[in-house]
């Protein structure tokens, strides 16, 4: 029973970060170039490492198979490389002129 608590824990924490990063990454690009900008490389991004989170995570568990928690390592470095990317790349700037 406390599995299920855990994932909707998850869940949870996925919807709240999922609400704000559209209306993050509407603000981040000019209005003539955002949609590509913006949805190109967010699906991409969801398709390819979203995509193979269950490919990659049951291989993982089928090769290694003395660590139960080993298909969570990609996962984790896929988040642990967005974070570091974005440290360094991501300024914090505001833009005054939103509309241009």
């Amino acid at each position: 029973m406390e599995v299920h608590r855990i994932v909707f824990l998850l869940i949870l924490y996925v919807t709240m970060v999922y609400g704000p990063i559209a209306a993050f990454l509407v603000e981040l690009f000019p209005i003539r170039i955002r949609y590509t900008s913006m949805s190109l490389p967010y699906h991409i991004g969801n398709g390819v490492f979203g995509g193979l989170v269950p490919f990659i995570g049951v291989l993982l568990q089928t090769t290694f198979t003395n660590d139960p928690l080993i298909g969570l390592w990609y996962p984790i470095a896929v988040a642990a490389l967005c974070f570091i990317i974005g440290a360094i790349y991501l300024n914090n700037k505001i833009d005054e002129e939103v509309n241009d």
